[in-house]
């Protein structure tokens, strides 16, 4: 199991077992270089035996605070910290962490195992369980490689799938036997198999007593002063830190606020691929101005016309589940690019989901909580129930409709005091850990590269969350935002359209990308499979780029894509 990790830890390896618990690790050396580091942690003082995954950004902090109590240390890493913060304070450890982690943690005196996942999802956990064996891991193909595993599709997540453009909420994923814990979740299971969890984050999207006479400009600040605080704590690593400048506003904050913190010759990477059918392929234009402005080291990585199906297919071997976003395979390669320079870097992704960026959120705008679902779902859902049924053979069909059901559940929920709230909140706790985030981790893991992600600082999204949803929207989005970068970047980066990874060649489906997708639907596997109506796919294969999602979103390659990735991994 551990062997499938070996991109995401090249740096070492570490086994250990006692009695029924076997824990492996594969290692990334990030902080405390030393071997005293290695996993797993086997600490006889306190009977903990631990994997951990992440980075703790206060472990310094943590420690001090922890040597106060008279914990004493064989290291000066991070990973230890978490252990002694649970000898310490127990199940509540994860409340002192800020940071992103998956943990798993023996006690070798009462035979519990702990589970933890970080409050946002930043760092992957999946679980396989059968009659009397648990198997964890931090990929889903790591699960695979230690047997046992039922890999039927469930059809919950295969509805999910193709209706919630292409988000499977935990704790599915889309085999049956594999799930994935929840983000900010602590799960016990007790020597007999019995299990209890508690969720231990749940930040309210209300506006808040202590807010009531704030002006727009004590928001800015506000959120300026805890935005600096969260790209200044993902510093923290005994290795060089660079930053993926896409040229983007969100990107572009980071590089500024770094500047500001006093960071000089901070190496920065941009991607572009050529341009296609009139497409533009980069926006060097945009990041170039940025890296003069605050005289980084950066990096123009030029991907020039070429057969994407090779990196297309390394992509696709590197997701832990199928993920459709073309933006994976821009990721792919600039991750391949930056991790010849740096092990670690910040990244841009979670903003528009903190702020209010996309443009959905402006018709919940002054609509009634239970107008939210038809609003949410016509620009965001990519099938209905009756979509469903034109696409998947009868015996694949889930009961009613599982996405719509999901979401109108968790907009219904308490906690959200108007719709764009309630859009917000289910965009930063689902959409953002099972799309862009799950999109980023496994495609810079899977070439030994942290990603670190500041504005999913935690109390930079409690904060995001109380403020007036007027505020964020404002401005075509992210209004907040854009009056914080006007602060500090040039004008030109914050007064420009919407960019995204542009990958011209696959927003397109043409030549040998079209035939790729036409075999994955049509081999052998996929016809055991039989997932899909045959008339569906060949009036999509006979017009491939005519059918598209709400959000620009290729249908054909969706299917296409759910095949590639099943046969990548051995799935029949």
């Amino acid at each position: 199991m551990a062997a499938t990790m070996c991109d995401r830890g090249p740096d070492g390896s570490g086994v250990w077992s006692n009695g029924p618990v076997a824990l492996g690790h594969r290692r990334l050396k990030i902080i405390d270089l030393s071997a005293a580091s290695g996993q797993p942690i086997v600490d006889s003082t306190t009977g903990l035996s631990a994997v951990f995954n992440g980075c703790i950004y206060n472990y310094r902090e943590l420690r001090a605070e922890l040597s106060a109590k008279g914990h004493q240390f064989f290291s000066t890493g991070d990973s230890e910290v978490v252990v002694k913060a649970y000898a310490e304070w127990g199940l509540d450890f994860v409340d002192h962490l800020i940071g992103m982690f998956a943990v798993a943690i023996s006690e070798r005196d009462s035979g519990r195992l702990v589970l933890a996942r970080d409050r946002l999802g930043i760092k992957p956990l999946y679980l396989a369980e059968s009659a009397g064996v648990l198997r964890f891991a931090s990929t889903l193909p790591a699960l695979l490689a230690g047997g046992g595993v039922d890999t039927t599709i469930d059809p919950v997540a295969l509805a999910h799938y193709l209706s919630f453009h292409s988000i499977v909420p935990p704790p599915r994923t889309i085999l049956r036997g594999v799930s994935k814990l929840p983000p900010a979740t602590v799960r016990v299971y007790e020597p007999d198999g019995r299990s209890h969890e508690r969720i231990y984050w749940n930040p309210p999207f209300l506006r808040r007593d202590e807010h009531a006479d704030w002006s727009e400009k004590d928001w800015q600040d506000a959120l300026l002063e805890s935005l600096t605080t969260a790209v200044r704590r993902r510093m923290v690593a005994d290795v060089p830190v660079g930053v993926l400048l896409s040229g983007g506003l969100d990107s572009s904050l980071v590089v500024a606020l770094l500047a500001g913190e006093g960071q000089r010759g901070l190496s920065t990477f941009s991607i572009g691929f050529d341009a296609v059918g009139g497409r533009e392929g980069d926006e060097f234009r945009y990041s170039d101005v940025v890296a003069k402005t605050f005289d980084t080291d950066h990096h123009q990585i030029r991907v020039a016309a070429q057969d994407l199906v090779p990196p297309l297919e390394a992509a696709v071997a590197a997701m832990s589940e199928p993920m459709v976003s073309h933006d994976c395979v821009a990721f792919y390669l600039l991750s391949q690019e930056v991790s010849r320079h740096v092990k670690v870097v910040q990244s841009g992704q979670g903003a528009d989901e903190i702020l209010g960026g996309y443009h959905w959120y402006p018709p919940l705008h002054r609509i009634d909580r239970e107008q939210a679902l038809d609003t949410y779902a016509r620009a965001f859902f990519d099938r209905d129930a009756a979509g469903l049924a034109r696409v998947l053979n009868p015996d694949w069909l889930a009961e009613g409709d599982p996405a719509r059901e999901f979401v109108a559940a968790h907009l219904a929920a308490p906690g959200a005091q108007t719709a764009v709230d309630a859009g917000l909140r289910i965009d930063t706790q689902i959409m953002l850990t099972d799309d862009p985030v799950k999109r980023v981790d496994n495609m810079t893991m899977a070439h030994g590269l942290e990603a670190r992600v500041p504005f999913l600082d935690h109390e930079f999204v409690e904060l995001a969350a109380a403020c007036p949803p007027e505020l964020k929207l404002a401005q075509g989005g992210k209004g907040v935002l854009k009056e914080i970068g006007r602060r500090v970047l040039p004008h030109e980066v914050i007064d420009r359209p919407k960019g995204y990874f542009p990958v011209p060649g696959l927003t397109h489906l043409e030549g040998k990308l079209l035939d790729r997708v036409r075999d994955a639907l049509h081999a052998p596997e996929a016809r055991r499979r039989d997932l899909f109506r045959p008339d569906y796919v060949n009036a999509l294969l006979d017009a491939p780029n005519a059918e598209l999602t709400p959000l620009n979103g290729n249908k054909l390659w969706q299917l296409g894509l759910l095949e590639m990735w099943l046969q990548s991994h051995g799935i029949d």
